[in-house]
C-alpha cells in the first residue's frame, strides 16, 4: 500500500432536525495529539453546546481509530461517525460533531441519521486528497558528501523535514514508501554515511 487518501484542509457540516442542530467538523489530523488539541478548540469554541460526539483514523491503513458517543445513547453518534470515514475511504481525519438541543427527543434512529448526515456532509465538502505513504529517513554524513546526499533527495523525490549541515552533517527526511528497496541500495555503495529508516 503506497498511498492514501485523506482531506485537504478542514471543512464542516450542517444537519437539522426538530429544532437540534448538529455541527461537523472534519480535520485533517496525523496524530493522536493533533486530535486532542482539535477536540479542545473545539470544546472552548462551543461549550454551550450538549454534546461534543466524535471519530478518528490515523495512519495511512486506518489502524489507530476511536469514536465516542459522549453522553448519547450507546453507539447513536460515535460510531455512525465513523462509519462514514469509512465509507469515504479516508484516514488521518478527525470528525467531531457539537449537537444544540433543540427541545425534542430524536430517539436512537433519529440520532444515528442526524450525526451520520452531519458527518457526511462534512466529508462532502471537504477536498479529498491522495497522499504516498512515506517513511521517516535520517542521514549522517560528512559535509564533503553533500551533493551526493542532495543528488539523491532530488532524484528519489525525498521531502526534507529538518537538516543540520556543519563538517558533520544530519537529515531528516520522508521517503515514499515506493522508493525506499532502490534508495536503500544507493545508500549502501554511499561510504562514510549512516542512514536509518524509523
Amino acid at each position: 500500500m503506497n498511498a492514501y487518501k485523506t482531506i485537504k484542509a478542514p471543512s464542516e457540516g450542517l444537519y437539522k432536525e426538530k429544532g437540534s442542530k448538529f455541527i461537523a467538523f472534519a480535520i485533517p489530523t496525523s496524530s493522536e495529539a493533533q486530535f486532542k488539541e482539535a477536540q479542545a478548540r473545539i470544546k472552548k469554541d462551543y461549550h454551550d453546546a450538549r454534546h461534543h460526539c466524535y471519530a478518528f483514523s490515523i495512519g495511512p491503513e486506518g489502524k489507530l481509530y476511536r469514536y465516542s458517543d459522549d453522553g448519547e445513547p450507546n453507539n447513536s453518534a460515535g460510531k455512525p461517525i465513523y462509519g462514514q470515514l469509512l465509507s469515504f475511504g479516508v484516514t488521518n481525519v478527525t470528525i467531531i460533531v457539537i449537537r444544540y438541543f433543540g427541545g425534542t427527543k430524536l430517539g436512537v434512529g433519529g440520532l444515528i441519521t442526524a450525526y451520520k448526515e452531519a458527518a457526511k456532509d462534512a466529508l462532502n465538502n471537504a477536498e479529498t486528497i491522495e497522499k504516498e505513504v512515506t517513511e521517516p529517513l535520517s542521514i549522517s554524513f560528512k559535509y564533503e558528501s553533500m551533493n551526493t546526499i542532495m543528488g539523491l533527495v532530488k532524484s528519489f523525490d525525498l521531502e526534507i523535514v529538518e537538516q543540520q549541515f556543519e563538517l558533520d552533517c544530519v537529515i531528516n527526511l520522508n521517503c515514499p514508501k515506493r522508493n525506499k528497496p532502490q534508495l536503500e541500495t544507493k545508500l549502501e555503495l554511499i561510504q562514510n554515511i549512516t542512514y536509518k529508516f524509523s
